[in-house]
């Protein structure tokens, strides 16, 4: 069993040295930890987003909303699992259009989903079919693919959209008026993502090694790039801002973690993660706790590439680490 000792909680920034498998799975399939909690979608899931204002002491808060292929945007009681309500788009042919991507705004007021070359908001207190839509191409500028991720900034009322395009427009959330188009992404950009203190936006696309820092202030240039082994791959992989705001982590395809500082960019330490490209990295909230997810969908010479890496049926998984100052578990 293992143990948390007081002095370690919140001290992330001086503990990546210490990535620790918590624990291994058990030999023939069984997960270490059972699931508390399983919803099932009827098509396969594009993106998910907790509520913001999330609080375990109010029962009412915990949900979290998710949107897949060919049905509306759902939003799930995080407690039993149950459907609270659903928000639907149609097309020109009055059938339901799905979101490609979804995210509450700051205050969790307003669910904004991304589709084809638009936005649609959605006012989360009212369920149904009405929404707002914008159009983002606007005079040459803006967005002019799928809406790939949506993220918005914690203090200026700003909102950043990422889209296949290979590119992202900053928008003021109050209009939906583009601020800023940002160009530099080798591929279609996979995420976007704000820093804690609003200043720094993060991006990063497929087929491309580098996660790219914008000012905000200023966005004539890049501010610096960060490494990753992402350049032969179309798959998303994500990246995540740990919540003393100092450092980022990604994985990648080559099944490492790479930790950064954000001060100045500078690669700090690495670690195994898996065997198979490492597809998503996301730290707790408050504990020091991260969490992986690994595997890659092949195609055709699938029992070759899994003999040349040495794959097993596991590395399909999510693992949880913990991130120790001592450097012990």
């Amino acid at each position: 069993m293992l143990k948390l000792q007081p002095s370690s909680l919140g001290r992330l920034e001086d503990a990546y040295g210490a990535g620790e498998h918590i624990p291994e799975a058990a030999v023939g399939g069984e997960d270490s930890y059972g699931a508390f909690l399983q919803v099932n979608e009827g098509e396969p899931v594009y993106d998910f987003c907790w509520y913001p204002g999330m609080s375990l002491s109010d029962p009412a808060t915990c949900v979290f909303a998710s949107t897949s292929r060919d049905h509306p945007i759902h939003l799930w009681d995080a407690t039993n699992g149950e459907l609270r309500c659903t928000y639907r788009a149609y097309d020109a042919m009055d059938e339901i259009t799905a979101a490609l991507s979804i995210s509450f705004n700051s205050t969790g007021s307003k669910l904004f989903a991304g589709y084809n070359k638009a936005i649609r908001v959605f006012d989360v207190h009212r369920p149904g079919r009405d929404f707002e839509q914008y159009s983002l191409h606007k005079g040459g500028e803006g967005p002019t693919g799928i809406i790939s991720s949506i993220s918005f900034s914690p203090h200026n009322g700003m909102l950043a959209i990422g889209s296949y395009s290979q590119t992202t427009a900053v928008y003021a959330e109050s209009n939906m008026e583009p601020l800023y188009v940002l160009h530099g992404q080798l591929g279609g950009v996979t995420q976007v993502l704000f820093s804690k203190d609003g200043n720094y936006l993060y991006t990063g696309g497929r087929k491309d090694p580098y996660i790219l820092c914008w000012d905000i202030r200023n966005t004539v240039d890049i501010v610096y790039k960060l490494y990753r082994s992402a350049d032969t791959t179309n798959q998303r992989i994500y990246f995540d801002i740990e919540p003393c705001g100092k450092h980022l982590a990604t994985g990648g395809q080559d099944g490492m973690v790479h930790i950064y500082d954000l001060q100045g960019g500078q690669w700090v330490t690495a670690f195994q993660s898996a065997a198979d490209t490492v597809n998503g990295f996301s730290f707790h909230p408050y504990l020091p706790f991260a969490a992986t997810s690994s595997g890659h969908r092949r195609f055709g010479l699938q029992d070759e590439f899994e003999e040349e890496l040495n794959l097993a049926g596991d590395e399909n998984c999510c693992s949880v680490w913990m991130f120790s100052s001592s450097h012990e578990a």
